[in-house]
């Protein structure tokens, strides 16, 4: 598993815009098939490099960046190490043994 990396991304989509919802709904959608939601813009993904470039190609082609904001932190030490979750915290780990 040490050739992957655990990751942050971040997004703020401008919904004013004529097709600010539907640029919203791409942005989502291209998160959710790396990673999974674990706030309403906030996304956490464990990737390979390769990914990491594919995803971050993916997002770019979708935002507009006149409009929009897209943040892609890496979280190196991994997830565990850099985070601190209080309240409903909506990640699973889906690396982990489904049987204890």
């Amino acid at each position: 598993m040490r050739d992957r990396l655990d990751i942050l991304v971040t997004y703020d989509v401008d919904t004013l815009s004529e097709d600010g919802q539907a640029r919203l709904r791409r942005v989502a959608i291209v998160c959710k098939n790396f990673g999974q939601r674990v706030q309403f813009s906030v996304f956490e993904c464990r990737v390979t490099r390769a990914q990491l470039e594919e995803l971050e190609a993916q997002l770019l082609r979708v935002i507009d960046p006149d409009r929009d904001s897209l943040r892609i932190y890496i979280l190196y030490g991994g997830r565990e190490r850099c985070l601190r979750a209080y309240g409903n915290d909506r990640y699973r780990d889906f690396d982990a043994p489904l049987i204890a």
